[in-house]
């Protein structure tokens, strides 16, 4: 029996492909245009860092899923994570989160911002666990008119 590893690393333009097939999959009508999501990987976007989770096994290095983070002095946003069905409970989005987190650091953000799906348990369960806390809530933020839970985790010594 081989071993699975999960690595999680900048995306690059090449990545393009494998980005907007992770989007449509898993975030459906809300999923970002192959053509945002390429200016996000070319660097049109200065302050988005966009991040793949690699399942690296016998066949090879296969992309499982992604992250993208909007980073500004003070306030980072994660934007997006998404692992494919086949690919949860694997480590894969605590592997993206870490390494989101850590590139907000490296940014200098003291804190760290999202939105989910208030029907969306299992992801608000997965982000209180790992230290965010709600702290708004936008009705009718998504297409279909569910409300956008507001979540929000310090990171540096001035966000309490």
């Amino acid at each position: 029996m081989s071993s699975v590893v999960v690595v999680v690393r900048d995306a690059d333009v090449g990545d393009a492909d494998a980005v907007a097939a992770s989007e449509a999959e898993n975030l459906g009508a809300d999923a970002w245009s192959p053509g945002l999501i390429e200016a996000g990987l070319s660097g049109d976007v200065p302050t988005v860092r966009y991040l793949v989770a690699e399942r690296v096994g016998p066949e090879g290095p296969v992309v499982v899923g992604h992250a993208v983070i909007s980073v500004v002095p003070d306030i980072a946003e994660l934007q997006r994570i998404a692992v494919d069905a086949g690919a949860r409970r694997g480590g894969a989005a605590t592997a993206l989160l870490d390494a989101a987190l850590s590139a907000a650091r490296e940014g200098r953000a003291d804190r760290v911002l999202l939105e989910v799906r208030e029907d969306n348990s299992a992801a608000l369960s997965f982000y209180a666990a790992r230290g965010f806390i709600e702290i708004d809530r936008r009705p009718r933020y998504y297409r279909d008119g569910t409300t956008a839970v507001v979540m929000r985790r310090g990171i540096g010594p001035s966000c309490g």
